[in-house]
């Protein structure tokens, strides 16, 4: 592998973290609060999540569109949007108007989500797609939005969807076309899932893998690229961190949980949440996911209190990042 230089650094703004608060939407000007922050400490990249009725928050293209009037030049990005919960067509228009808002700023995420638990069933049922239609619907719906966004007349005939001599405007600023990281993970990843990947994506991202675990899903995404005979030397890798930082590690841990059963319902994946505990922790974790090939790391503080987690991570873990490599 390359040299590479140190990890980039990204928060996810807290759109779901506002709504969780005693029953009360808090004020949602924290927000650019924390965009502005990440920007003027020379972070890469903010963040949104996604839900429609399992969990609920803002939604993640329009209140992109509104960081970008608040910042000037760092990343955005969705991390990760349910694209099978949306038409295609609307998506790709949507994407590029954030795009062309924020003067080429914009990264997809994108995710087939869950279907495990009766909400998440329930969300699927609403939006009128059938859990088992995901992946299908995600190939589909990846490669529909990269040619809308690079040819101005679009012939598509699928599963799901059909264009004939579509074009589409504006179309996204950034050369060839918006940057899609797709959700791929070890312990539910699929053949598809990966095949997936190495063939339509700019990247992966994942959330809930060991750093070993971790590194497999990069081998694979790789290995089937190779095959298709497709290089992807420049293959973007996204992992999406949950973490508590405070020194009493006993404090973090039950604050955590108390944050991820209110944004969940359920604390699902318990030990591979975190860490939860110093500042020194999250670094070294964060170089073992470094060393086994993530470049890009988003951090979701698992608190109410976003900020003061925020100002601990810009006094005590960013500057030590950099300096680690």
């Amino acid at each position: 592998m390359a040299q590479r230089g140190p990890p980039q650094l990204g928060i996810l703004l807290p759109t779901r973290g506002i709504l969780l608060g005693d029953g009360k939407i808090s004020d949602p000007s924290v927000l650019f609060t924390l965009a502005e922050m990440a920007e003027e400490a020379g972070l890469d990249s903010v963040w949104v999540g996604d839900g429609l009725l399992s969990k609920p928050r803002l939604e993640p293209l329009a209140t992109l569109a509104a960081v970008a009037m608040k910042t000037s030049h760092i990343r955005l990005g969705t991390s990760v949007l349910l694209a099978p919960m949306r038409q295609p067509v609307q998506l790709a228009q949507m994407a590029a108007t954030v795009d062309v808002l924020s003067k080429g700023r914009l990264t997809l995420g994108l995710g087939v989500g869950g279907a495990f638990i009766e909400p998440q069933q329930r969300e699927w049922e609403a939006i009128g797609v059938a859990p088992k239609e995901r992946g299908e619907r995600m190939t589909e719906l990846v490669q529909v939005c990269r040619q809308l966004w690079t040819q101005d007349t679009v012939t598509f005939e699928g599963r799901y969807l059909k264009l004939n001599r579509a074009t589409m405007l504006p179309k996204p600023l950034q050369e060839g076309g918006i940057p899609i990281l797709l959700a791929s993970h070890h312990g539910s990843g699929s053949k598809a899932q990966y095949r997936r990947a190495a063939r339509y994506a700019d990247g992966v991202i994942s959330i809930s893998d060991t750093p070993e675990q971790y590194g497999e899903v990069i081998r694979r995404v790789r290995n089937y690229a190779e095959e298709g005979g497709r290089d992807l030397n420049s293959l973007r890798t996204a992992f999406y961190m949950t973490v508590n930082l405070n020194q009493d590690r006993e404090f973090a841990g039950r604050e955590a949980d108390d944050f991820i059963r209110r944004y969940y319902g359920v604390n699902l994946w318990k030990e591979k949440w975190g860490p939860f505990g110093p500042p020194a922790d999250l670094i070294c974790r964060i170089r073992e996911y470094y060393d086994e090939g993530a470049q890009e790391f988003i951090f979701r503080f698992a608190s109410l209190n976003v900020v003061q987690q925020f100002k601990v991570f810009l006094e005590e873990v960013a500057p030590q990042v950099d300096r680690l490599y």
